[in-house]
């Protein structure tokens, strides 16, 4: 044979090959799911990312007709659960829930025993939520002013209770401290969950995390701002926190990820059906009273606002010097 038929043959060969693998990834992706399928919440039950999460998975169940299992796995600021997912096998069957701090500011804080970028694979971000600063009714404050002013009258009297080390409301309390000058304990919990229990339990007097947001209405916390792209419709009184100081300006946001390997089919798939449960009326309506907002996203969208906001809030963890190794 000639080496010119050979070259031929060989080319032949290889696409021969491509287009058998793009088959049974397309084939897998049409029978997919053909049993349960785990998703990893990387925070405790109560928490926001818990009570994302979970919507989702009811629905999914009924329009796919299996089972989506969500196994709560807290710890180490959602480190934990992440590590769960990238060593698990990347067949279709195993993803991962985790609000953007575990992604975009815990591995700029502290080294991690996987790559995010290079260890998981970008689904969808599925939720945004709105983070605000809420303090207990015995903290004698109604608006940030106030807030601001009783710190600084009683210095480290007040504690700030967040889901974590790199929790969001970790970010916003170290900023807030630095941006109004005053004394405010941090209290870092193994999830929102847990903080929210010593908040209203008046063990800790503030609290940032969206699911505070239910107790504001039965007077159970004060809502003095928020945190998001406008003022929440319910509370249109309440300011923005970037209005008094602009440092601040954070959103955030929950999204899925899979093991790296998973066939891109099924990671394309599981994105659009999580777009058409976000699509659902009933659904906006629920997460909307625990300050959360359905969104519409994709593998490539996702992958770019992990990476951007990555290297956003670097700048913000080397600046307030918040690196734990």
């Amino acid at each position: 044979m000639s080496k010119l038929r050979l070259l031929a043959a060989c080319a032949a060969g290889i696409l021969s090959f491509a287009v058998s693998l793009s088959s049974a990834f397309a084939q897998g992706a049409e029978t997919w799911p053909n049993k349960p399928v785990r998703l990893i919440v990387n925070f405790g039950p109560g928490g926001s990312t818990d009570n994302a999460m979970r919507p989702y998975a009811d629905r999914l169940s009924r329009n796919l007709g299996q089972q989506f299992v969500i196994e709560n796995k807290g710890g180490a600021s959602g480190a934990l659960g992440l590590e769960a997912a990238v060593r698990s096998a990347p067949d279709g069957y195993t993803f991962v829930a985790t609000p953007a701090l575990s992604v975009t500011i815990l591995p700029n804080m502290r080294k991690l025993a996987f790559d995010v970028f290079k260890d998981l694979m970008p689904v969808s971000q599925f939720v945004d939520g709105t983070l605000l600063v809420a303090v207990h009714p015995s903290v004698p404050a109604n608006s940030i002013p106030d807030l601001v002013a009783y710190a600084k009258k009683n210095p480290g009297k007040l504690s700030w209770g967040t889901a974590g080390f790199g929790a969001h409301g970790h970010l916003i309390a170290e900023a807030f401290k630095l941006a109004a000058g005053v004394d405010i304990l941090h209290v870092p919990y193994r999830g929102g969950g847990e903080a929210l229990s010593d908040f209203l339990a008046n063990v800790v007097q503030i609290h940032a995390d969206p699911n505070t947001l239910p107790h504001v209405a039965a007077g159970k916390a004060k809502l003095l701002a928020v945190l998001d792209r406008q003022r929440h419709p319910d509370y249109p009184n309440v300011p923005i926190l970037k209005e008094f100081y602009p440092e601040t300006d954070f959103i955030g946001w929950f999204a899925l990820y899979a093991p790296v390997g998973t066939p891109p089919a099924i990671v394309r798939k599981m994105s659009d059906e999580l777009n058409k449960v976000s699509r659902d009326a009933e659904l906006k309506a629920q997460l909307q009273k625990l300050a959360l907002n359905p969104n519409i996203s994709s593998p490539e969208a996702l992958a770019a606002t992990t990476r951007k906001d990555y290297d956003l809030y670097g700048g913000l963890v080397r600046k307030l010097d918040l690196r734990m190794d």
